[in-house]
């Protein structure tokens, strides 16, 4: 009797172990899955001209590549579309250079917390894969809405106003939730870094590969450089 009630206890002290094993085991794939989950890429805007891998808009259909890599609170940027935007558009409507715009955030810090940076990327992921066509329509309403650097840039609201003036709706859900910041946060790790610099800057401009040295002067720096 005493036999058989010691094997019972046994057999209970077995599958308490194997009980255990198997939570910890559970837990652990837990927190692997977690700590993938928070440093993964995040949602992937999902259209035929976005580029999941590079997070490059694209616009047109030339042979030739001109990336650029923008951050919306950034006034350079601004002024680099002022000076170079209406050379660029004529390069891509007569079919020499298929522009892909990055759009990346450095300048979170420059928002008061507000990560406006990040918001307005991700609103620019949102209008392309709603409407191909509102891509540099967007781009060029936002800078003309452009907010002081330092201050706490454009409410979601605001950016969905000027999204709609482009003729994008129906993306509220996608701007308000901030549904590609973490893709934003992925992007902007890949952007290249001009040697000799400290670090990424912004605005970036890669014609066929190389870095552009900006002078100013849309027609020596890219124009004379595809010839």
């Amino acid at each position: 009797m005493a036999q058989k009630q010691q094997r019972k206890v046994n057999w209970f002290a077995i599958w308490i172990s194997i009980g255990v094993v198997v939570a910890l085991v559970v837990v652990a794939a837990l927190v692997v899955w977690m700590n993938s989950a928070s440093s993964g890429p995040g949602e992937t805007p999902k259209a035929s001209n976005i580029n999941s891998e590079t997070g490059a808009i694209s616009v047109g259909e030339g042979s030739n590549t001109l990336d650029t890599y923008i951050d919306f609170m950034c006034p350079i940027c601004n002024q680099f579309e002022q000076s170079y935007g209406e050379t660029i558009q004529g390069l891509v409507d007569d079919g020499s250079v298929t522009l892909n715009i990055h759009p990346i955030s450095i300048l979170d810090r420059a928002s008061q917390g507000t990560e406006y940076s990040t918001r307005a990327a991700n609103a620019m992921y949102c209008v392309a894969a709603a409407d191909a066509e509102a891509s540099v329509p967007f781009m060029k309403a936002m800078y003309e809405n452009q907010p002081q650097e330092g201050s706490t840039g454009l409410t979601d609201e605001q950016i969905l106003g000027i999204a709609k003036t482009v003729g994008v709706t129906g993306i509220d859900d996608c701007v308000n939730s901030g549904r590609y910041s973490k893709f934003v946060a992925t992007m902007t790790e890949k952007t290249p870094v001009k040697e000799g610099a400290s670090g990424i800057g912004t605005p970036t401009v890669v014609l066929n590969g190389e870095i552009v040295d900006l002078t100013g002067d849309p027609q020596a720096d890219i124009v004379n450089a595809l010839q």
